[in-house]
């Protein structure tokens, strides 16, 4: 995906190879949906706790660490829960302007060690989850929130990723 711009704010990200990370997860996601991802474009911000406190804070109004934040370029959400979200159509240049994604070394370590499992796993899922957002799914009515898990969980099978919503339980 040429149109892929990732900031590292946060020298930790490098360690992962978030780049190629994102890349993947980007491309799997688009390819899934349809989407020739030649023609997109979106950036994603690898980021800290401070600093993704600060910007759900002022976006969210949720001054809080989270592990990922999304911002599409455009209001593509469906029109009815459960709905396919509006297509993500090009611009006068020809290319889709996804919007940007940040996402929380911190907060994704954490939480990929309490699930034990790889934070690279973790982080996939989270940049799928992100790309999905920026195409207009969300996962705030649980129509919404079935189809919105839904693909994730097919992408991340296809990445060869286990369910990240199935829960193990203890023996």
């Amino acid at each position: 995906m040429q149109g892929l711009d990732v900031v590292i704010e946060d020298a930790r990200w490098a360690d992962l190879d978030l780049e190629s990370l994102a890349q993947t997860a980007a491309l799997a996601t688009l390819s899934h949906l349809g989407i020739d991802a030649a023609g997109c474009e979106m950036t994603v911000l690898a980021c800290d706790d401070a600093r993704i406190t600060v910007l759900n804070g002022d976006f969210r109004d949720k001054p809080k660490a989270t592990n990922v934040l999304s911002w599409p370029a455009e209001e593509r959400g469906a029109a009815q829960p459960g709905g396919d979200p509006l297509p993500a159509l090009p611009g006068p240049d020809g290319m889709i302007e996804l919007g940007d994604i940040a996402i929380s070394y911190d907060t994704c370590a954490a939480e990929a060690a309490a699930a034990d499992k790889p934070v690279q796993a973790h982080v996939t899922h989270l940049i799928v989850h992100g790309v999905l957002h920026l195409l207009g799914f969300d996962h705030i009515c649980d129509p919404d929130a079935a189809l919105m898990e839904g693909l994730e969980v097919e992408i991340l099978g296809k990445l060869g990723h286990d369910d990240p919503y199935r829960i193990i339980p203890a023996d």
